[in-house]
């Protein structure tokens, strides 16, 4: 969890600014601290803004890059809690308003909503909801521009062997959800350390240096 935050120094003349959009503040950031999270050999998957008073809460949502496999680990969620706390420290637009950064990943079970997502799901097994048919579960075969290519599991009574119908592509464009649904037996020890909640990250003052 984020340590409490301690007031920086205002910059301006000491004059904080009468009202923060959260959006727009969130996307700023973004772009700020995008090429910290690439640096780090990261993607930035989210950053938001909530605001309480003059205080902000940065939560800043880091992932793997789409060609690797697991969850971001520990260490290197820190180093990168780090980076971006110097990141905003050093922010030329900031006002001196205080704040906490809050730095987390995904997790395994998180929903896979655009197809960067499905290709860091490769060779892992999905729950689909799609238009016009039941529920589909099966492993990731390959993704494309257009949808993913499955192969079915098929159901079979409790403790019978699984079963697998033909490979089966759908279409983004039909999919309402997806999600990773965890196999124990795959999960590695950083898959295992990740939760949804902020992980590790480090609280900042961003004080004039």
């Amino acid at each position: 969890m984020a340590k409490p935050d301690r007031p920086k120094a205002a910059r301006n003349s000491g004059n904080f600014r009468s009202a923060v959009d959260p959006i727009a503040e969130a996307q700023r950031l973004t772009a700020l601290l995008a090429p910290t999270v690439t640096a780090a050999g990261l993607f930035l998957e989210d950053v938001k803004v909530q605001m309480a008073g003059m205080h902000r809460t940065v939560s800043v949502v880091v992932d793997l890059p789409e060609t690797q496999t697991g969850g971001v680990g520990l260490d290197a969620i820190a180093q990168v809690s780090k980076a971006l706390s110097d990141t905003m420290d050093a922010d030329p637009n900031d006002d001196g308003q205080p704040y906490n950064l809050e730095i987390s990943s995904p997790g395994a079970t998180r929903p896979l909503t655009e197809p960067r997502h499905w290709r860091r799901a490769m060779g892992r097994m999905v729950k689909v909801n799609a238009v016009g048919r039941e529920n589909l579960v099966g492993r990731v075969l390959a993704v494309d521009g257009d949808g993913v290519l499955l192969l079915p599991e098929v159901p079979v009574k409790k403790g019978m062997k699984a079963k697998h119908g033909e490979p089966e592509k759908v279409l983004f464009s039909a999919i309402r959800r997806g999600v990773v649904e965890i196999e124990f037996a795959r999960l590695d020890q950083a898959e295992l350390d990740l939760e949804f909640e902020p992980t590790g990250g480090d609280a900042v003052d961003g004080e004039e240096s």
